[in-house]
């Protein structure tokens, strides 16, 4: 790993949120309740294959952020999330008189916005990962932002919603200025992640001063239920159902084979 922006959750786990790291060998994972996020080294090889097996549940479904390495036997690629990563480049950050902290007492309110908003994975845990904003109306939690992953010198913006009866009035932009001003008070350059197909999101965030670092894949992945059935070079995959909304079993491809395409619902 040249720098940490190349494997993200790697450097998370292994610096400002090592203390909720979960790890085996050079494997590492968040705690389900908090974000599905693995991580491996860049060029995994099969012990560290077993440590990560060895930190999954069984049946769990989790992400690989950034993860470059072909899956060994005994490994389902559910699909390939396509994204792209941007920083802060000429982001004119500032905080806002409306945006209150969010802390533990919010976190209802916070995982009824995500459902009705949908902008990622989001847990009655997440909030552990660093600080969240909000705006409020009437008392509604009607927009929210926070960090996410924190690799040494940089903070994730995420979580970026705003329900659907209060767009269009620019919540998010302010609250992603709002959160990204804390991230600068502590000397650290904001980043994000946006899904590749949400072109609304990446022109918004190029607008208000992110650049396009580079193209970033979310593969999908869980034990699979033939392990030790699969010959050598084989692997079990799944692809999308016609309506996109789930997953139905193939066949048996080699490993060479590319893995269906995974985009999450916006």
């Amino acid at each position: 790993m040249t720098d940490p922006l190349d494997n993200p959750v790697l450097a998370s786990l292994a610096g400002p949120h090592a203390g909720l790291a979960l790890t085996r060998g050079r494997a590492a994972r968040y705690p389900a309740d908090v974000v599905p996020f693995c991580a491996l080294p860049g060029a995994p090889d099969a012990a560290d294959w077993a440590d990560m097996a060895g930190l999954f549940g069984p049946g769990e479904k989790l992400l690989f952020p950034a993860l470059r390495a072909t899956p060994p036997a005994g490994w389902e690629v559910l699909g390939l999330g396509e994204g792209v990563q941007l920083v802060a480049a000429t982001l004119d950050v500032a905080p806002d008189e409306e945006a209150v902290p969010l802390g533990p007492a919010d976190v209802p309110d916070m995982l009824s916005l995500t459902g009705r908003s949908k902008p990622g994975p989001f847990h009655s845990r997440t909030i552990e990962l660093g600080a969240y904003l909000g705006i409020r109306r009437d008392g509604q939690l009607v927009a929210m932002a926070g960090e996410r992953m924190r690799a040494p010198g940089w903070t994730e913006i995420s979580a970026v919603c705003t329900d659907p009866a209060w767009r269009g009035q620019g919540l998010a932009s302010r609250l992603t200025r709002a959160v990204a001003a804390g991230i600068v008070a502590r000397g650290e350059t904001p980043f994000l992640h946006a899904i590749a197909t949400n072109t609304a999101a990446i022109r918004l965030y190029t607008e208000l001063g992110f650049a396009r670092r580079r193209d970033i894949q979310f593969p999908l992945l869980r034990r699979s239920e033939l392990a030790g059935r699969l010959q050598p070079g084989q692997r079990h995959c799944l692809s999308r159902t016609a309506a996109g909304t789930g997953m139905q079993r193939t066949s048996l491809t080699p490993l060479s084979a590319k893995a269906p395409t995974w985009r999450p619902r916006a």
